[in-house]
């Protein structure tokens, strides 16, 4: 905390130097600033938005301080700032005549050639200027040319723009963690595992070079490759978290759900809880069949994130899973009330009533899901299928025929049509509707069968399922 004393002696000399000024403003005789306290009034009044006074303050200086490189740059960034390019422009080439290497310049200029949106113009300007600076001030410029080509939505150049930056300091935070982005970005992720890996050749203990290493090989779904370079980087850094986030991605990729969850372990302990953590563990152990643990995961997740639907949905499916039909529907429906649009939610919710028995319930949730996703096959066949296992078959050949004019004509929509028409005694037309489904679909035979298993006793379709078996 600062002393108040400090502070009203800051704001009391602040205080008397706009009285001098105002006193040097009048004319009055004797008073007199340095260069510095004018530096100061100046940018008291930009601070404070009042450009007239703060113009007119450099103006003041410049007749004390004609040579005043830092007075003649405040001016110019006061101009820019009011967008009185032209203006700020004549400053900045004054001020060349004192000062032609003055970085803070040179970036200002950009900056006025980027509000007069001659990106080009900027992006060459910076090229040029970039050659006659070294080290750090070089390193900044070409930072700037990065954000510009960026600007200009030339992509390429951004990333070669940021390895010239690498060439200059291996250890450069800033293009290290942008390079990684942009590798991914423009798809030059080969090309982005060969300057990591001599990165990290030279410079071994580079934990950033490494995590770059980690997420190319990562991209290029080089899993294995990718887990042992966040290795090498948490070895250097125990506390790198992202390297500890992909490196339980690669795991999870992999399906090595134990190796995964101890890393997830790893960064709860170095880290703040966070909800995609959670829903991370949780999935591991879904995954694993422990579905307790993942319920477990799945609420301290919706603890820190209470309005995140898709996690009270994967608590339904951990419910489904374990045919807990009530308690399922209950995740479901919090999920659904948190995004009432979401079809899936209310399909979900249909299948736990239909598994109930309470089918007419279950049909209304699947109605709803149509409606909600009118050109969905999935949706579609909930419907159908529902409608012929409540024994509404006249209904289900209908609502069919409007899913195969809104998904097209599938082999599963063939198959209920069989299956219907069969139930009311049609067999000769159900017949006609096998054949077709299965053409369009045989390998799908099971979800026919599933429907009602007592049609492989009639020798008919037994026959017809033969056929298409031995033609296969």
């Amino acid at each position: 905390m600062f002393d108040d004393d400090f502070l009203d002696d800051d704001y009391n000399s602040m205080e008397d130097l706009l009285l001098r000024f105002d006193q040097i403003k009048k004319g009055e005789g004797g008073m007199m600033m340095d260069e510095e306290e004018f530096e100061l009034v100046i940018d008291y009044y930009f601070r404070n938005s009042n450009e007239e006074q703060a113009l007119l303050a450099c103006d003041i200086a410049r007749t004390y301080y004609p040579f005043s490189v830092t007075v003649l740059l405040l001016k110019a960034e006061i101009l820019t700032q009011s967008q009185k390019f032209g203006q700020a422009l004549k400053v900045l080439d004054e001020m060349e005549q004192y000062d032609i290497k003055n970085i803070d310049a040179v970036l200002l200029r950009s900056d006025i050639l980027l509000g007069q949106l001659k990106y080009d113009q900027a992006a060459l300007y910076l090229e040029q200027q970039s050659k006659e600076f070294s080290g750090k001030d070089k390193i900044e410029l070409l930072h700037e040319l990065a954000d510009v080509y960026d600007e200009c939505e030339e992509f390429e150049a951004v990333f070669d723009t940021l390895k010239r930056i690498i060439k200059i300091d291996r250890r450069n935070e800033e293009a290290l963690q942008k390079i990684c982005f942009w590798a991914d970005f423009t798809k030059r992720l080969d090309e982005s595992v060969t300057l990591h890996t001599n990165l990290t050749d030279e410079d071994p203990y580079n934990s950033l070079a490494w995590f770059n290493l980690g997420a190319a090989y990562q991209a290029l779904k080089l899993y294995e490759k990718s887990i042992d370079a966040y290795q090498y980087c948490v070895a250097i850094d125990e506390k790198f978290e992202f390297a500890y986030r992909n490196m339980a991605d690669a795991y999870m990729r992999l399906k090595w759900y134990d190796q995964a969850i101890d890393v997830l372990e790893k960064h709860l302990e170095i880290a703040k809880p966070e909800d995609v953590i959670f829903e991370a563990m949780g999935y591991c152990w879904e995954k694993r069949k422990d579905f307790h643990k993942a319920r477990h995961f799945y609420r301290q997740a919706s603890k820190l994130n209470p309005q995140d639907d898709a996690i009270f949905y994967k608590i339904g499916e951990t419910y489904s899973r374990e045919q807990e039909w009530e308690k399922a529907i209950k995740a479901y429906s919090v999920a659904l009330q948190l995004d009432k649009n979401n079809a899936a939610y209310s399909m979900a919710i249909g299948n736990c009533l239909m598994a109930l028995g309470v089918t007419n319930e279950a049909l209304s949730c699947y109605v709803n899901a149509v409606r909600l996703k009118p050109s969905n096959k999935t949706m579609w066949l909930a419907l159908t299928r529902g409608l012929y296992i409540s024994g509404f078959y006249s209904e289900a050949l209908s609502q069919v025929e409007i899913a195969k004019e809104r998904c097209g004509d599938k082999g599963e929509f063939r198959y209920i049509q069989a299956a219907s028409l069969f139930e009311l005694g049609k067999s000769k037309e159900g017949l006609i509707q096998l054949e077709a489904a299965l053409r369009i679909a045989p390998t799908k035979i099971k979800f026919f069968t599933e429907l009602n298993n007592e049609f492989l006793r009639r020798a008919s379709v037994s026959d017809l399922i033969s056929k298409y078996k031995k033609s296969k």
